[in-house]
């Protein structure tokens, strides 16, 4: 994955003002991250948690590498379970989802791996 654009920190932005969030509401704290990527993983704190003070939500991210991208997709997704408590939808639901999507990463790795040993 690269690192996202202009574009879409500023449309993020944007998201948070209609959403009527502020910076200072959001604390966030770097730590290390586990899984792939070797001796790097190990020693950098690429992890990124974010905690919405008002809400006492919060979001782990640490899929990539990269400091920026993951803090980037933590606060997505902390907008999106800020957005679902504030409109009603059902923070189960949007559980379930993650749980099915990283079923399903699981499945195309497996499958993946199985093709190229043939």
């Amino acid at each position: 994955m690269t690192d996202p654009g202009k574009n879409k920190w500023l449309d993020l932005e944007n998201r948070m003002a209609d959403l009527g969030i502020k910076k200072e509401d959001v604390e966030e704290t770097f730590i290390k991250s586990s899984g792939r990527g070797g001796q790097k993983v190990n020693k950098s704190s690429s992890a990124v948690f974010l905690k919405h003070k008002k809400t006492n939500l919060s979001v782990k991210c640490g899929k990539s590498r990269s400091q920026r991208l993951n803090r980037f997709l933590a606060l997505r997704r902390l907008l999106e379970k800020i957005k679902a408590a504030k409109g009603g939808r059902d923070e189960k639901k949007l559980e379930k989802i993650e749980k099915i999507k990283k079923q399903k990463q699981r499945r195309k790795r497996k499958t993946q791996k199985k093709l190229n040993e043939q």
